[in-house]
């Protein structure tokens, strides 16, 4: 690489390397911008999609407690339990079984998957990483 003379003035050179690096500042900040939007939409629309499939969940999982509920029920009165005892028993037993495995086991896996979905700015930081770089040899 050829080392070429530049014969502007000091002044010239330093306020054309001002300009460059506010320039690029500018347009880091813009990519920072863009890629935050595109972070957030993605968000948004993982949020979206989980929230409707919550909502088909809640109402087809309750069908089907109610089911459970009752053929527990049915099956100690067949048991020779009282029918009220019985429905009271069986909603207990299923409500509990419920609750703390399978319904914390979804919570779990819901938080762990936005999670993974964490809002970095990966090409603004490699950007910026690049752009020091550039600024460091061009002071050198």
């Amino acid at each position: 690489m050829a080392n070429h003379r530049d014969e502007r003035p000091l002044t010239e050179l330093m306020t054309g390397l001002v300009a460059d690096i506010s320039g690029l500042f500018r347009k880091e900040i813009d990519l920072a911008k863009a890629e935050a939007s595109e972070n957030l939409n993605r968000a948004v629309g993982s949020l979206e999609t989980l929230l409707v499939g919550l909502i088909f969940a809640i109402g087809a999982v309750g069908v089907l407690l109610s089911a459970v509920v009752q053929g527990l029920g049915a099956f100690l009165v067949a048991q020779g339990m009282t029918e009220a005892n019985a429905d009271a028993l069986s909603a207990a037993i299923v409500g509990v079984v419920v609750a703390l495995p399978l319904a914390w086991a979804m919570i779990s896996r819901g938080l762990s998957a936005l999670k993974g979905s964490s809002i970095q700015f990966d090409r603004t930081a490699a950007s910026l990483q690049r752009d020091a770089n550039v600024v460091k040899e061009r002071l050198q």
